[in-house]
């Protein structure tokens, strides 16, 4: 995004990004439901799966991100990964953090730029191998027992999200699901490409079975 661009965005007291401009309207972040009217896109977006597909993919994703984080040493946490302004720790308390917002989000009531915003505050105390993975390892549980737990109230709560839109809880779950594997593939690439680590037991097949994250954005 050029200088003027970002001065459009400025003036139209727009802050986060991506956006998408169309006859003046502006949509922000991943929003399926506005973006593929608003082109004529013809796909489908399958937002909707049942609740133990999802919560099961969280406890294999979720897990494997634990997994991931102990095969790094503190000193590759600090390394800067090659996508984004971010060192490794805080890429990956960012794939552990994200699925935390979007559950929290059916209590919270949202899960927008300013509540990731306050979440990147919240967890930047968190700093070794050690405690990432029990912070890990703490979401992963709380998942687990909010899906075990929640009724369609808490599920089907309707929650203004960066990513999706005005989107179901479970809905949000989905789209953050397919996120958080998507840079979790990432960190795989970096650790072997950059990093220098044969990463062990990783996500199987199996696992990121009809989870879409294209290979290309890897």
């Amino acid at each position: 995004m050029d200088e003027a661009a970002r001065e459009e965005l400025k003036s139209r007291g727009i802050s986060s990004a991506p956006v998408t401009i169309i006859d003046g309207e502006a949509i922000i972040g991943y929003y399926p439901k506005k973006l593929i009217p608003a082109l004529n896109l013809d796909i489908t977006i399958e937002l909707g799966s049942s609740v133990e597909w999802v919560a099961d993919k969280y406890e294999r994703v979720m897990a494997a991100a634990v997994r991931t984080v102990a095969q790094l040493s503190e000193e590759n946490l600090e390394v800067p990964v090659s996508w984004r302004p971010q060192t490794m720790r805080q890429h990956m308390l960012h794939v552990l953090s994200f699925p935390e917002l979007a559950y929290l989000s059916h209590k919270t009531g949202s899960m927008t730029t300013d509540d990731m915003r306050a979440n990147g505050e919240r967890i930047k105390g968190i700093s070794t191998i050690a405690e990432i993975m029990e912070y890990g390892e703490k979401v992963r549980k709380d998942i687990a027992d909010f899906f075990s737990t929640a009724d369609s109230a808490a599920l089907d709560l309707v929650v203004p999200a960066h990513y999706g839109g005005e989107v179901t809880v479970l809905e949000l779950m989905n789209i953050i699901l397919r996120h958080s594997t998507h840079h979790l593939n990432q960190s795989y690439w970096f650790m072997e490409e950059t990093l220098g680590i044969t990463v062990t037991d990783k996500l199987t097949e199996e696992d990121l079975e009809g989870i879409a994250t294209p290979t290309e954005l890897i």
